[in-house]
């Protein structure tokens, strides 16, 4: 009997043994899931790819005595399609973190699965401010910017200049409707109006009637609460019926990335204010990073999605190590823990999953403003980043506690 039950302990034990060594060879995985081939593939796309694989490499290529693995998927823009991926990633693939999400509608669905899953999602380039507001989470993170930082920059900016009146051409899905709603309550806070706002669907290739309705509202601002390629048919087309450049009405994009701004030109985009969190021209360290990502992403320019998810991932990894575990909820509470330290952000993870970090208001240069490539942009403002985050007081999301 004692020799039975000897046999059976070192059995389970020598089985207990493998069960350890096999989860020490399994990758930590990182999915990045965005758009590939649609409107948003130059501010995302393979780039987050190649900026999660620089972090990777950057932190030595293992976690926990794990080798660390880069996926990637295209979520179409299609929140089922994302959320989808995303089940099958976790459930059977061994995801544990998904990172980007851009196009606030599928962050938002993605959110809801890692909610009930060991996983966690890092919004680098959803941009709904209800991802740490009423959609906040234990396990997830909101990490590069977001239509209240957007509207805190630029919206304030623009109504001090002189921009009393607003019309709104919004990209009619969750983000579009948050960065109206931001927007406007700062417009309406400094005393001015809202004067009307026309939906538009994702991926539009003609603004003219869009265009006709602000042009016919005589507001002086006409806000693009748009993103992406819609953003630059929109600025295109608003050239030729004369708003880029009238004096009564001016054209301001609310979320207008650095991409962006090489594919209009500085022709077409001359004069245009831009709200953003990183400027791959503001010191030694963006430049040289920046250096990097160039030769790897083919020679297109970043996007501070891309610069987002470098940053996210590396902190993801350091939060991994310093908890001694991949399991969501203690990750997340490690990473809100830890400052953040990168090339570009000294900040933290607050209490709601929002990083902390200052805006940047920029305006695009004239031609003749342009010394060498890339030189695009000339910084007008920085937005503290108590300032560029909405108040803990107001937040809506579960986990603040409201004294």
């Amino acid at each position: 009997m004692r020799r039975n039950i000897i046999a059976a302990l070192t059995l389970l034990l020598w089985g207990a043994g493998l069960t350890t060594a096999a989860v020490a060879q399994q990758p930590v995985k990182l999915g990045v899931l965005n758009d590939q081939t649609g409107l948003y593939a130059d501010l995302t796309g393979m780039g987050s790819v190649h900026a999660a694989r620089m972090a990777v490499e950057d932190y030595g290529g293992k976690v926990l005595g794990r080798p660390i693995e880069v996926i990637f998927a295209d979520h179409q823009n299609k929140p089922d399609i994302g959320a989808g991926i995303a089940r099958q990633w976790i459930e059977t693939a061994g995801v544990n973190v998904i990172l980007d999400i851009p196009n606030s509608a599928v962050g938002l669905a993605v959110r809801e699965v890692t909610r009930t899953h060991d996983a966690v999602d890092i919004n680098t380039g959803a941009a709904s401010s209800d991802l740490s507001g009423k959609a906040c989470s234990p396990h997830g993170v909101h990490w590069s910017f977001d239509t209240y930082g957007l509207a805190a920059t630029v919206g304030q900016a623009l109504v001090k200049q002189g921009g009393d009146t607003w019309f709104f051409i919004t990209a009619d899905y969750a983000f579009g409707h948050a960065l109206e709603r931001d927007t406007s309550a700062f417009v309406t806070a400094a005393g001015g109006k809202v004067v009307g706002a026309a939906r538009h669907p994702l991926n539009t290739a003609d603004f003219s009637s869009f265009l006709l309705q602000a042009q016919a509202s005589k507001a002086k601002i006409v806000a693009l609460s748009n993103a992406g390629g819609d953003t630059i048919n929109a600025i295109k087309q608003a050239g030729e019926f004369g708003l880029s450049r009238s004096n009564d009405q001016r054209v301001a994009a609310l979320l207008l990335q650095f991409p962006d701004v090489h594919a209009l030109g500085l022709e077409a985009a001359q004069g245009l204010t831009a709200s953003e969190t990183f400027f791959w021209d503001l010191d030694d360290k963006t430049r040289a990073w920046t250096k990097r990502f160039l030769a790897l992403n083919g020679g297109k320019p970043p996007s501070m999605i891309h610069a987002g998810t470098y940053g996210a991932t590396l902190h993801y990894l350091k939060a991994v190590a310093a908890a001694g575990t991949t399991d969501a909820t203690k990750v997340v509470a490690k990473m809100k823990e830890i400052p953040i330290d990168d090339f570009y952000t000294k900040g933290t993870v607050r209490e709601d999953g929002r990083v902390m970090r200052p805006y940047y208001l920029l305006q695009v240069k004239k031609p003749s403003e342009s010394k060498y490539p890339f030189d695009y942009l000339k910084l007008l403002a920085t937005v503290p980043a108590e300032q560029a985050a909405r108040p803990l007081s107001q937040s809506e999301c579960p986990m603040v506690k409201h004294g």
